[in-house]
C-alpha cells in the first residue's frame, strides 16, 4: 500500500470515528430525556399531623390543624382522581378531580375549606386521625396500596405502647415495627402529635 493510500486510509477512519464521536453525543442528551419521561411516579405520605394543636374542641380550626401531606417526589404529575386516604376505622377521604404535580405536596386537612392546589379538605365534623395511634393509607383508583404512615402502634415484644414507638406498613399485608425506623429513613417526631420522615 502506498503513503498516500495509508494516509487517506488514516483519515477516512479518523473522520469516522469522530462522525461516531459526534453522534453519541448528540444522542446522549436525547437518551437522558427518554429516561425522565419513562420515570415511575412516586408517591408517599410524607408527614401527618395527628393530634391538632390546641384543644380538640370540634371547631373547624381545630379540625384543620389536623392533616395529612402527600408528596409526589417525581418530576411527573400524577392523576389522583379516586385515589383514597383512610384510617384504621376505614374512615376514607376520596380525591375528585386531583392532579399533583410533579415534586410537589398537597396538606389534606380533615374539616372544611376551599380546595387549592396546595390544601383539600375532607369535609368531616369530627376529627379522623387517633392521637394515641392510628395508619393512614394511600391507595390508588384500583384500590392497590401505594403507602402507609402508622404512629403509637406496640412493637413486637413489649406489652405495652411506647410514645413514638413508629410501624411503617409494607404494602404485602405485614407491619414493621421499630424504634424510629424506616425504610427511607428515620422519623421524626415532636410531643405535639406531628410526625414526619
Amino acid at each position: 500500500m502506498s503513503a498516500t493510500a495509508s494516509a487517506g486510509a488514516r483519515r477516512l477512519a479518523a473522520a469516522t470515528l469522530a462522525a461516531g464521536a459526534l453522534i453519541s453525543v448528540v444522542t446522549l442528551p436525547a437518551s437522558a430525556a427518554d429516561h425522565d419521561r419513562h420515570e415511575r411516579p412516586r408517591v408517599t405520605i410524607s408527614e401527618v399531623q395527628y393530634d391538632a394543636p390546641g384543644r380538640d374542641d370540634r371547631s373547624n380550626r381545630s379540625l384543620n390543624r389536623e392533616w395529612v401531606e402527600i408528596t409526589n417526589t417525581a418530576r411527573r404529575s400524577v392523576n389522583l382522581d379516586g385515589w383514597t386516604l383512610e384510617n384504621e376505622d376505614g374512615r376514607t377521604y376520596t380525591f375528585d378531580d386531583y392532579r399533583l404535580r410533579g415534586r410537589t405536596t398537597v396538606r389534606i386537612h380533615t374539616g372544611f375549606g376551599r380546595d387549592t392546589a396546595a390544601d383539600l379538605f375532607q369535609g368531616s365534623r369530627h376529627h379522623i386521625w387517633g392521637n394515641h395511634s392510628d395508619t393512614a393509607t394511600l391507595r390508588n383508583d384500583r384500590g392497590r396500596w401505594i403507602d402507609s404512615e402508622s404512629w403509637g402502634h406496640r412493637r413486637h415484644g413489649d406489652g405495652d405502647r411506647r410514645h413514638g414507638d413508629w410501624g411503617h406498613h409494607n404494602g404485602d399485608g405485614g407491619h414493621r415495627h421499630g424504634d424510629w425506623g424506616h425504610r427511607n429513613g428515620g422519623h421524626h417526631h415532636n410531643d405535639n402529635g406531628h410526625h414526619h420522615r
